[in-house]
């Protein structure tokens, strides 16, 4: 599985695959691509920046100067650096891109990877809709027993919790069948209806 920052770097690709950006937009860019995953801080972006650069996937390219303050209570504007994706940059971002995987399945990697779909490929595409959802599958399953075992002995409010992930998994797995019904739709024009692994709801 790929590292942690794997999924970031991959998502600060394909968000400069757009056009350049300096560090704040980009860094409200991520946050709207890899949404309730991960809380993005400067203190993770910037060090993620920084590997891309030395990797030569990404350069600088325009630094904004600081501005002066004439107050002396007023800190000086800080210079606003203007990041680019690289032409190694793309091909590692299109690569990257249409690799399915374990990675691209698991909640923070499927994120990052749904949001640049319309740059992959349709075979991965379903490839990685059909990995995410054979795994909230067995999230599901998992889920179920643990409800099923509470009853016994968990409080009111546990089990309430409980359940309410139960139906959040299994909203995602109709949801996910959908999704590859469409895709096997757009490519084929065949479904999966008949053929479908999910399991009863």
């Amino acid at each position: 599985m790929a590292k942690r920052h794997d999924v970031l770097e991959f998502a600060v690709l394909g968000v400069l695959s757009d056009g350049p950006l300096h560090g704040y937009e980009l860094r409200k860019r991520l946050a709207a691509v890899l949404g309730p995953f991960r809380a993005l801080s400067y203190g993770s972006l910037y060090p993620c920046l920084r590997r891309l650069q030395a990797k030569g996937l990404i350069d600088e390219v325009d630094v904004t100067p600081a501005i002066e303050s004439s107050a002396p209570a007023l800190s000086a504007r800080r210079a606003r650096v203007v990041y680019a994706i690289s032409a190694d940059g793309k091909e590692e971002f299109a690569e990257w891109a249409n690799q399915p995987g374990p990675e691209a399945w698991e909640d923070e990697g499927f994120a990052a990877h749904m949001a640049f779909f319309g740059r992959t490929e349709s075979r991965v595409r379903l490839r990685i809709l059909e990995g995410r959802r054979s795994r909230l599958e067995e999230r599901v399953d998992a889920l179920r027993e643990s409800v099923s075992r509470g009853r016994e002995r968990a409080d009111a409010y546990t089990l309430q919790l409980q359940q309410h992930g139960l139906d959040g998994a299994e909203r995602e797995v109709r949801w996910l069948t959908e999704l590859i019904q469409t895709e096997r739709l757009s490519t084929t024009g065949t479904s999966d209806a008949g053929t479908t692994n999910t399991k009863e709801q």
